[in-house]
């Protein structure tokens, strides 16, 4: 069986960032491009425990299903298995630069968010008390302060 693009990826020297881990067109044209949101260092940082990634899920997927400009444009937003990060789903031909502002007001927004975690109730969630607000926010400001704030060239396209 082939091995998918995603784990040809060095993940041993890929840092945090904003990358384009594939593009796809469906049947009927339009162009999807899937963003790979990498808060850790693989395997040389501690991963994003399930009960924070499954609250930045629930906080970004609501926040970019309601941006004004975004929003007709997010097609997904989900937790990567590894818990280093999450996957971005938009329509479009689009590229990690194009999206750095968005991604930093959906951090800041995960941050500094007070209250409770949108959809974290029984009948809206197959898992609603698998939440960790306090280590969603920890983790959104440091991947906020440590990498979006002042990203660079290199944090936008996958390593060689």
């Amino acid at each position: 069986m082939e091995k998918i693009a995603s784990f040809t990826i060095n993940h041993l020297t890929l840092m945090p960032g904003i990358y384009v881990s594939r593009r796809d067109v469906t049947p009927s044209g339009d162009e999807l491009t899937t963003f790979d949101v990498r808060m850790t260092a693989p395997n040389r940082e501690a991963a994003i425990s399930p009960e924070a990634l499954h609250t930045i899920e629930h906080l970004a997927a609501t926040y970019l299903r309601n941006h004004p400009e975004w929003a007709s444009r997010v097609v997904y937003w989900g937790p990567m298995g590894c818990c280093t990060g999450s996957y971005l789903i938009m329509q479009g031909r689009l590229e990690s630069a194009d999206i750095v502002e968005l991604m930093r007001e959906t951090f800041r927004f995960i941050a500094d968010y007070e209250g409770d975690v949108p959809g974290a109730t029984a009948r809206d969630c197959g898992n609603y008390t698998f939440m960790d607000l306090p280590a969603a926010k920890a983790a959104a400001r440091k991947y906020l302060d440590t990498t979006l704030e002042r990203i660079t060239p290199d944090r936008l396209k996958y390593p060689l």
